[in-house]
């Protein structure tokens, strides 16, 4: 519930208005009081999106926040299609549709990416030149600008193909990108970027190394499955960690698997521990990494 209620009440990671994007930036908007009203009910009654999610054991974080998205769509009479696969022949995918969806008359085709970055703002990487390059995913698997290129100039142009043709109801109307997600910037120190929605979700990064910077009292390690929605857990159960704990805990993890760790910041309230802030702790060799990749021709420059 709180995931779903993240992804529809979230602010939006680029900025729709940015030319960067060529007006190709989807948007949900302000939660509407029916669309509040409707969450309620459900948590009430979470019956239907149990339902919908049926016994599978999600292991993608992407998957999970489209079947969400799915459900919500669906609920509200707008879903034409979900994960809609087009194929030249039996062998040879083309693409798939994330959603097809019913905006009165029009059909839209649109993308959903849920993504997490960091600021590498090491010299002498442009952090300003407009390629987005400089924000990393975690496990240095992509950058933003190279996720949103092929999100643009690929998967948003798959209605044209003549394969997704012979299965539409009738002509896209307009392809979109729904992207969310957050970023996270060094030392948490937190800087405008061009393209960047002003409002959007952001929090920090640190070195194993420079953890003694991460201000906080109490601590939580955030699971995949759990990184959309801010944290809150049960202040009874939790597996709540100090500091010394934590570095402890994070110096044994990056021993035996070397790998960024999310990482919230709580507090109590009420019965609850609940989200200050997050972010990711990386390996000490983390910026020496995404430097080899570019070097090696794995990450854009």
């Amino acid at each position: 519930m709180r995931a779903l209620a993240w992804l529809l009440d979230a602010p939006d990671l680029l900025d729709p208005a940015s030319p960067h994007w060529r007006g190709r930036i989807a948007t949900l908007g302000a939660v509407a009081p029916a669309v509040a009203d409707w969450l309620a009910a459900l948590e009430a009654d979470p019956a239907p999106l149990d339902a919908a999610l049926g016994q599978r054991s999600y292991s993608r974080l992407g998957l999970y926040a489209e079947k969400l998205m799915a459900f919500y769509f669906q609920q509200h009479g707008l879903l034409v299609a979900h994960g809609l696969q087009v194929r030249a022949n039996r062998n040879d995918t083309v693409g798939e549709f994330d959603f097809l969806l019913r905006d009165g008359q029009r059909l839209l085709h649109w993308e959903l990416a849920t993504k997490f970055y960091l600021l590498d703002s090491a010299p002498p990487l442009a952090v300003d030149d407009g390629s987005f390059n400089c924000l990393i995913g975690p496990n240095l698997a992509d950058t933003l600008g190279a996720k949103m290129r092929k999100i643009l100039d690929k998967q948003l142009a798959l209605a044209s193909h003549p394969a997704a043709q012979a299965l539409l109801p009738q002509p896209v109307d307009c392809a979109q990108a729904l992207v969310k997600g957050w970023l996270f910037y060094p030392g948490g120190v937190w800087r405008a970027l061009d393209g960047i929605s002003q409002p959007h979700c952001h929090g920090f990064w640190f070195t194993l190394s420079e953890l003694a910077g991460l201000e906080g009292e109490r601590f939580m390690l955030m699971p995949r499955l759990e990184w959309l929605a801010p944290m809150k857990a049960p202040l009874a159960t939790a597996p709540v960690l100090d500091g010394a704990e934590l570095r402890e805990t994070l110096e044994r993890h990056m021993a035996t698997v070397a790998a960024p760790q999310m990482v919230a910041v709580v507090a109590p309230q009420g019965d609850w521990w609940v989200e200050c802030a997050r972010g990711f702790v990386v390996p000490d060799d983390w910026r020496a990494q995404a430097a080899a990749r570019r070097l090696a021709g794995t990450l854009p420059s």
